[in-house]
């Protein structure tokens, strides 16, 4: 698989590459920040929650706590996981209203079975597909990060995970291991043909977007998984 030496997750494991992001995070303009926020917002939307009432979220690979901004100014609650710790100090130095846990999730969502009404994530799985470490398994990650936050989703709910897989042999196995898991509706809404635009989201990785002409396919990164039940 050949290396284009731009995206994130070719310059090292996640957890010292968004270290040295976190900086720049901090510093983020409101340029990236409303780029940010624009995408948290359309996850919020597609988890299409019931009116009227709080809900609690997970936000995966939060990093600074930009989505989860949008998700307080919704009026829902919120846990943040991330793996690098940079990160998660930057949301508490921005003061962010959700909770922040320290973890990998390729490790698997650690939380009591349907604890969550939704979850987000915003250009954080594709990072799954990467073998860090001589003992990573990428199906094998995927399939736990998966199949534990299935668990941890209550009975009807969504996940709307926003990424970047690389090649169609990511996505074919990002699909593979979410089905495989027990999410039966997966909506893909990305292209293959990726055109990086060079944009940065606010957490200081790249957003790379594209155009996918398929019948499964249509346009603005997202995996939206519904969840029938546990």
């Amino acid at each position: 698989m050949a290396s284009s030496g731009r995206r994130p997750e070719h310059r090292g494991p996640p957890e010292l590459v968004r270290a040295g992001l976190a900086g720049r995070a901090l510093r983020a303009g409101s340029r990236v920040a409303e780029i940010q926020a624009q995408m948290a917002a359309r996850a919020v939307e597609l988890l299409a929650l019931p009116e009227g009432r709080p809900c609690l979220l997970l936000d995966v690979g939060c990093g600074s706590g930009l989505s989860g901004e949008h998700i307080s100014e919704e009026g829902h609650c919120w846990i943040g996981v991330d793996i690098s710790r940079a990160m998660l100090d930057v949301a508490v130095e921005r003061e962010v209203e959700g909770d922040l846990l320290l973890a990998d999730m390729g490790d698997g969502i650690p939380f009591r079975p349907g604890t969550f009404d939704g979850c987000i994530s915003i250009s954080a799985v594709q990072w799954l597909c990467n073998a860090d470490k001589k003992s990573h398994s990428p199906p094998k990650r995927l399939y736990r990060f998966f199949s534990t936050l299935y668990t941890a989703l209550a009975r009807g709910s969504r996940a709307v995970l926003q990424l970047y897989p690389e090649n169609s042999e990511q996505l074919e196995l990002i699909t593979a291991q979410a089905m495989r898991a027990g999410f039966t509706v997966l909506y893909l809404c990305l292209d293959f043909v990726f055109q990086g635009l060079g944009t940065e989201c606010a957490d200081g990785e790249e957003i790379h977007q594209a155009k996918f002409t398929n019948e499964r396919y249509s346009l603005f990164s997202e995996v939206v998984p519904r969840c029938q039940g546990v």
